[in-house]
C-alpha cells in the first residue's frame, strides 16, 4: 500500500489508460490535509470543496471517490449511517480497523497488527496484491446499553 503524491497517482493513473484530472488531483490533496480519524462522504466531500471554492460535481467526486478506492489509495468504509465513508488508505504502522455502535453510530479507531498479518500472507499466498484490509466490528456502546436498560 503505497502512499500516494500528485506524481505517483498521475503515473499510476497513465499507466491505466487514465489521466491525474485537477478535479481527482484536488480530492487527492484534500484527504492528504484531513486530521488523522476524519472519514468523509462523498456529499461532505462535496460540501467541503463547495465551501473551499471549488466546483466539483456531487457526480464527479463519486466516481472519483470509487476509482481511487479501486486503486487502494482511498478505503471505503461502511460505517452504519447507510452511506459509504472514504478515508486514506494509510499502510503500516497508520492501518486501523473500526469498531462501530450500531444505534448511535459512534466510531472507535482501533489498531490490531495481526488483522493486517493475516491480510498480508493471505493474499501474498494466493498471488494477490494487497490493497486494504479492514476489519470493521459492529456493536452497541456502552452507553447506548445504559439507554437500553428497563427503568
Amino acid at each position: 500500500m503505497p502512499v500516494y503524491t500528485a506524481s505517483s497517482l498521475k503515473a499510476e493513473l497513465n499507466e491505466r489508460g487514465w489521466r491525474l484530472t485537477p478535479q481527482r488531483e484536488t480530492i487527492l490533496h484534500l484527504f492528504q490535509e484531513l486530521p488523522k480519524g476524519d472519514h468523509l462522504s462523498a456529499e461532505d466531500l462535496y460540501h467541503r470543496l463547495e465551501s473551499q471554492g471549488e466546483a466539483i460535481s456531487l457526480s464527479t467526486i463519486y466516481r472519483s471517490l470509487k476509482l481511487m478506492a479501486r486503486m487502494g489509495i482511498l478505503r471505503e468504509l461502511e460505517l452504519g449511517e447507510g452511506h459509504k465513508h472514504y478515508e486514506l488508505n494509510q499502510p503500516y504502522p497508520h492501518h486501523h480497523d473500526h469498531l462501530i455502535c450500531v444505534r448511535c453510530n459512534k466510531t472507535v479507531e482501533f489498531k490490531n497488527d495481526a488483522i493486517l498479518k493475516i491480510g498480508t500472507k493471505t493474499a501474498e499466498k494466493e498471488g494477490y496484491q494487497l490493497l486494504d484490509c479492514q476489519l470493521t466490528i459492529h456493536a452497541i456502546c456502552p452507553a447506548c446499553q445504559r439507554a437500553l436498560l428497563p427503568i
